[in-house]
């Protein structure tokens, strides 16, 4: 009987072109879901049929709830070696196995680059502007000789402060681990937390959501910061304290965000971010390129097929 498989998550209607699924027809039925996350019940119906489900990074939540209502589900697929939406202990004890694939590396850096020159020249106002039949309206700001402070210098981290360093820009980092020996290797000077948000003009997070770090660009490091600057995060949404920021930019105290995640994904439709003006915001569009779908999903295949020859590759195991 052909295993039944679900490729969910797929928002954008995309999944079934990026690759070629058809190797898999040997092995069971792919089915292409469009839906955003849901309440449990809506999602257990959703799923219910599946043995095979192939999920993309922290958009619906599989908890110990979610799993139990799921009896036929064999394998659990994510895109990347880390999921902080799969509990992989439920999934564990209750004989699910959980795979990962690789990361094209080059997509979260490049959209964070995008974001910091788009908002320091004002690219979306001036373009809608001039669709509107209007000419110049402000001054662009500059980047060369500015400080960029990196918070996390990860490889996604170290390829932005690289970004800086082509741009002219004196860079500083900081992060729970961060040694000077490591910001030193990449040309970055390792800073203080106090310090990296009082001296950046531009500050960019690359930090994994954890219990450690959420929450830790609170109200009090937001009003560390300079006036004009501008705050970008392509990380997580949890590791900036929203209603701070949103305080933030609504009384100016900051100059501006770039965002491009967020606490609650899909964003609500009447939250403050889609209206504010010193607000630059794109809708998690990080990883969503067209080489990093493409690696995900051709390796979410090679791990279906490793697993139904009972020979499963890049197990993801809960911690401990």
């Amino acid at each position: 009987m052909a295993v039944q498989i679900a490729v969910i998550d797929d928002w954008q209607d995309v999944a079934r072109d990026v690759v070629d699924w058809s190797v898999l027809d040997s092995i069971g039925q792919v089915t292409f879901l469009h839906g955003y996350p849901a309440d449990r019940d809506t999602l257990a119906e959703r799923l219910q049929r599946f043995e095979v489900i192939c999920v993309m990074r922290e958009r619906t939540v599989f908890d110990e709830g979610l799993l139990r209502c799921l009896p036929n589900l064999k394998l659990l697929l994510t895109g990347g070696m880390r999921n902080a939406a799969l509990d992989l202990k439920a999934a564990a004890d209750l004989g699910i196995q959980v795979c990962g694939t690789d990361s094209y590396k080059h997509a979260a850096p490049e959209l964070t680059w995008a974001l910091i020159m788009a908002s320091t020249r004002h690219l979306v106002q001036e373009a809608n502007a001039l669709r509107a039949g209007a000419w110049q309206q402000g001054l662009g700001g500059d980047l060369h000789g500015k400080t960029l402070g990196v918070l996390g210098l990860g490889s996604i981290g170290t390829r932005v402060a690289q970004f800086g360093q082509v741009f002219g820009m004196r860079v500083i980092a900081w992060s729970q681990n961060l040694t000077a020996e490591r910001a030193a290797e990449v040309g970055v000077t390792q800073v203080s937390k106090q310090a990296l948000f009082e001296h950046a003009d531009i500050l960019s997070i690359h930090l994994v959501l954890s219990e450690r770090t959420r929450g830790l660009v609170d109200a009090q490091a937001l009003g560390w910061m300079k006036p004009d600057a501008l705050l970008v995060n392509t990380a997580r949404g949890p590791i900036v304290d929203e209603a701070a920021l949103i305080d933030a930019l609504q009384h100016k105290r900051l100059g501006a965000a770039a965002l491009d995640v967020f606490a609650q994904e899909p964003l609500p439709a009447d939250h403050p971010f889609r209206t504010l003006d010193n607000v630059l915001a794109t809708p998690h569009v990080g990883y969503v390129s067209q080489q990093n779908y493409r690696q995900f999903y051709s390796l979410m295949i090679e791990d279906i097929q490793a697993w139904a020859a009972g020979k499963p590759i890049r197990l993801l195991m809960p911690a401990g």
